[in-house]
């Protein structure tokens, strides 16, 4: 592992609490107790573990990777960071005789203390590396994060130790690559790859219980929530969600595995395990981390206050960060809930209101017969499309994940759709759904933007 220069701190900072964000997400959920069910198959995202665990068992990856395109000024120099978790295995032991042995829980004058995989974040960060000539920029590190133990003793309110906690973490070795190559398509475009890749030494199992069971030993040589952040000096970074059109090519020959890249802003890219958009950021309405990020912070807290005073203490003693919780929703005054309830974001810059031009009623399309859906046509690159159409679908940087997976199939035009701020949407039924006439029969369409379609020629008038 390198010193973190101070320019490269300042330079990720951007991308800091997002990147927090993604570090702990799933760490413990609600409602926070290490009994609870949620919390018994935890370290769902970024994992890398070991690779003859990974191979043999295949439940778990063991490299990640990065591919991102760059549009390099005279003089680009590239830093990468990879951040993570190594998990730290707590375990309970109860005084017996002269010695200890190790316990489900620990009762302590009316205190639980129960077992708990912790967590210990590691940085790794690479120099600066210019990246002209490409071929020049090739840059490999090891990393390792040493084993450590700890031993805290516990004591009653008397002072008598009844037991001790015991911390243990596993070295986790490892390794990051860093290529550069110039990118597929036109332009002076420069392609950056890097690697994160668990190197460490792992007995290969040989029975299926062996595997299962293995998994939870496994992670203690692993690194979790690995995600990995790059600036570039003297570039920008080209957005792989919505690609300028000279770098379409470019974009296309990228190919990210486990983790996927997103801006946070022109010299700062954050490529995480969870899917991201661009520029993502953390509603500045959150008062903490709750490590759910797919979650309402609302809902969470109220539920927070559900929880019965044994419960609260159980989740006390699972992890300082639950406790964190409890006490932060226990003690949140009105103030913040009322910023919780809710917030309006205008989407677009505000104006003054447009004088109204009409007073029959927009949600009443049988009330006005200057709009029609079954009728109405929109002119996409050069071609009328309207209800019968046949188009094949290119979802946008608009689109959400599900709309992404859509890419590519054709889909026939169900009616054109304007709303209330005069926006066109083309409502579609995929050919290749085998649910679509079920779903064209209660009206539910999938809609897209004009820009977002792709017309395949003449349409065919339906009735």
């Amino acid at each position: 592992m390198t010193r973190t220069p101070a320019a490269v701190t300042d330079r990720f900072a951007a991308a800091r609490t997002v990147a927090d964000a993604v570090l702990f997400e799933g760490y413990l959920l609600y409602p926070y107790r290490a009994s609870a069910r949620k919390n018994q198959v935890r370290w769902q995202f970024g994992v890398l573990a070991p690779r003859p665990f990974s191979e043999a068992d295949g439940s778990e990856r063991w490299s990640a990777r990065t591919e991102c395109i760059v549009d390099p000024g005279p003089a680009p120099a590239l830093a990468v960071r990879v951040r993570c978790l190594q998990v730290e295995r707590r375990t309970v032991e109860a005084v017996a005789g002269p010695g200890f042995v190790e316990t489900d829980a620990l009762d302590v004058d009316g205190t639980p203390v129960v077992p708990w995989d912790e967590a210990v974040e590691c940085t790794i960060d690479l120099a600066p590396v210019p990246l002209l000539p490409p071929a020049a920029a090739a840059h490999d590190e090891e990393f390792r994060f040493p084993p450590g133990e700890a031993v805290e003793m516990v004591r009653s309110d008397d002072g008598t130790v009844v037991g001790r906690v015991v911390r243990r973490r596993e070295g986790v070795d490892g390794r990051v690559r860093m290529s550069a190559t110039w990118a597929d398509g036109p332009g002076a475009l420069v392609k950056v790859t890097v690697a994160v890749e668990n190197t460490s030494e792992w007995p290969s199992p040989t029975r299926t219980t062996e595997r299962r069971v293995a998994r939870e030993d496994a992670l203690l040589r692993s690194a979790v929530a690995v995600h990995t952040m790059l600036a570039v000096d003297d570039g920008a970074f080209v957005s792989l969600l919505d690609p300028p059109p000279d770098a379409t090519d470019a974009v296309a020959g990228c190919g990210n595995e486990g983790t996927f890249p997103v801006l946070i802003a022109s010299e700062v890219m954050l490529s995480s395990p969870i899917i991201l958009y661009d520029h993502p950021a953390v509603a500045p309405e959150s008062p903490g981390d709750l490590y759910d990020a797919t979650e309402i912070d609302e809902i969470l807290a109220l539920r927070v206050l559900t929880l019965t005073d044994d419960e609260k203490a159980e989740a006390r003693a699972t992890d300082p960060r639950a406790a964190a919780i409890v006490d932060r929703c226990d003690t949140m005054p009105p103030e913040v809930w009322q910023r919780l309830h809710g917030a309006v974001r205008t989407l677009e810059p505000a104006g003054a209101a447009p004088e109204p031009v009409s007073t029959v009623p927009w949600w009443d399309p049988g009330a006005d017969s200057s709009v029609d859906p079954g009728t109405d046509s929109v002119i996409i690159s050069g071609v009328e499309v309207a209800r019968g159409s046949a188009v094949r679908l290119r979802p946008s940087r608009r689109a959400d994940a599900h709309d992404l997976f859509l890419a590519g199939l054709t889909a026939t035009v169900a009616g054109v759709f304007r709303d209330v701020d005069g926006n066109v949407h083309v409502a579609v039924t995929v050919d290749s759904d085998p649910a679509t006439d079920a779903l064209a029969w209660q009206g539910r369409y999938l809609y897209f933007y004009p820009d977002e379609v792709e017309p395949l020629g003449d349409r065919d008038v339906l009735p």
